[in-house]
């Protein structure tokens, strides 16, 4: 782990909705919930000194969702992190309900995403949530009553800038015709880049992309495999390698690495001091 403060700034900046600006390599607070993404942590207290920590080290955006527990990742974060720094900005998710560990079900009716919104609020202890994003569209109820939903949320200044999740170029498209889209969540790593069509859709309109599970390295990174042999000669871990190619491949892309282990997660911010060359940064993707 580096001894210089405020590692993460060293991966750069990007300004979310044109009017948020945040460090690029941001922390996904999911990990910090029981098994399954449910319940209590097995050491809150670690928990709590992971949050302050990543402030510490120069992270600026927390992702986090009310489903993650459910409220636990946000509680958690309001008694770590509260009174929250000028510069954080924090973004939560509404639109999974949960009914144990590892269930996750659509829910998109209005009054629910509104119900989930306002719970954010009290959990997170803020007057306006600054990046709220539809977790997943719910094919059972119309696009525009949720997305609608959400922009008279944003109208009554409970919340300042929508996302989506998990979702196809068309999707945005549809869902741009009822209120601005700022950022998109998609999984997206070195191995799995499926969603190349919605990132390249992000560049081209300025959008936030922030990459789920960015550090499923999977086979690539078995003790003989090619990243951990480039990671080797970089003197880096794989997961650093890996973190190093998502920010090297797209100025919108905003990697949330998360972890519940305070050295872990130094382990991931180091990434950010990583400069990749062309030539390396093809190597990676040729790799996967």
């Amino acid at each position: 782990m580096s001894d210089q403060n405020q590692v993460a700034r060293a991966s750069g900046t990007f300004s979310v909705g044109g009017d948020l600006p945040v460090v690029r390599l941001g922390y996904g607070s999911m990990r910090l919930t029981g098994p399954g993404v449910w319940g209590n942590p097995r050491d809150p207290d670690e928990a709590v000194r992971v949050l302050r920590r990543a402030v510490e080290l120069g992270v600026t955006f927390i992702d986090t969702a009310d489903s993650y527990g459910p409220f636990v990742a946000e509680e958690l974060i309001r008694t770590a992190l509260h009174p929250y720094p000028a510069d954080l900005v924090i973004a939560t998710k509404a639109g999974l309900t949960r009914a144990g560990p590892n269930d996750w079900r659509p829910v998109g009716r209005p009054e629910y995403l509104r119900q989930q919104a306002e719970l954010s609020l009290r959990h997170l202890a803020v007057e306006r949530i600054d990046l709220f994003q539809l977790h997943r569209i719910d094919p059972k109820v119309p696009l525009a009553d949720q997305i609608g939903e959400l922009k008279l949320l944003q109208g009554e200044g409970k919340i300042h800038h929508i996302g989506l999740s998990e979702v196809s170029v068309e999707d945005i498209e549809a869902a741009q015709e009822i209120a601005p889209i700022v950022s998109v969540q998609n999984l997206y790593n070195l191995s799995n880049r499926r969603a190349e069509p919605v990132l390249s859709y992000a560049e081209r309109h300025g959008m936030g992309f922030i990459p789920w599970f960015p550090l499923a390295t999977g086979a690539l990174a078995r003790a003989d495999g090619p990243l951990a042999t480039m990671a080797a000669r970089r003197g880096a871990t794989p997961s650093q390698l890996a973190l190093a190619w998502l920010l090297k491949h797209s100025p919108v892309m905003l990697p949330i690495p998360g972890t519940a282990s305070v050295a872990h997660l130094e382990e991931n911010v180091d990434a950010a001091l990583i400069e990749l060359s062309d030539e390396e940064s093809d190597e990676l993707a040729a790799l996967a």
